[in-house]
């Protein structure tokens, strides 16, 4: 997964902050789809990698999720942001959550553990 993610993140378009992210999401049957961040000018349209393979998923009518691998090239793990982390627990519930760098640094934590008190359907 932490290689596939790897792959993903040279795909990354990151002309204004050079902070290039990739995504491996593994489905339940084991397939695996990928994901850059996508940065554009007005950064509010940003997409971040875990989100780009999550819908990548989701339009390929994919439902249901084991794990997901997020690299950057940092010293210190990069954790999925708060929008990513709600669309992680929305589509992927208590998953797996790698993170990992460049320099061999894996850390492995679930979803909840990320996210103690999410908004879910069950607060509508």
């Amino acid at each position: 997964m932490v290689a596939a993610a790897k792959k993903a993140r040279t795909k990354a378009v990151a002309p204004f902050s050079k902070f290039k992210v990739g995504a491996a999401l593994e489905t339940a049957r084991g397939r695996v789809y990928l994901g850059c961040n996508i940065e554009n000018a007005s950064y509010g349209l940003t997409v971040c990698a875990e989100r780009t393979a999550i819908f990548k998923a989701v339009s390929e009518g994919e439902r249901r999720f084991k794990r997901i691998a997020v690299v950057a090239d940092t010293g210190r793990l990069t954790a999925p942001c708060g929008a990513c982390r709600q669309i992680i627990w929305e589509f992927c519930g208590n998953c797996e959550v790698i993170m990992a760098n460049l320099k061999g640094k894996v850390a492995v934590h679930r979803m909840r553990d990320l996210m103690p008190e999410p908004f879910d359907r069950r607060q509508l």
